[in-house]
């Protein structure tokens, strides 16, 4: 019979948590990023609209790398 492992809700709270609170910073400035740049070069909204996506694409896999990495460094079951 296999040991039954319990789930740490203590350290799964904080890491939604933190997902939370990273994510939306990572989120929030890689979009006001593109908005900025574009604006600041008078490309646009067109191209600002690219710009934030494609930075909050790079700030979503900013967060997903985060996340891994706090997840091995926070054991939720044991």
């Amino acid at each position: 019979m296999a040991k039954s492992r319990q789930i740490n809700v203590k350290n799964l709270l904080t890491l939604i948590s933190v997902g939370i609170l990273v994510g939306t910073e990572f989120l929030g400035v890689a979009i006001a990023a593109g908005w900025a740049i574009a604006g600041l070069l008078q490309l646009g909204n067109t191209i600002a609209l690219v710009l934030m996506v494609a930075f909050g694409m790079v700030g979503i896999y900013a967060l997903f790398e985060f996340m891994k990495r706090a997840i091995s460094l926070e054991p939720v079951r044991g």
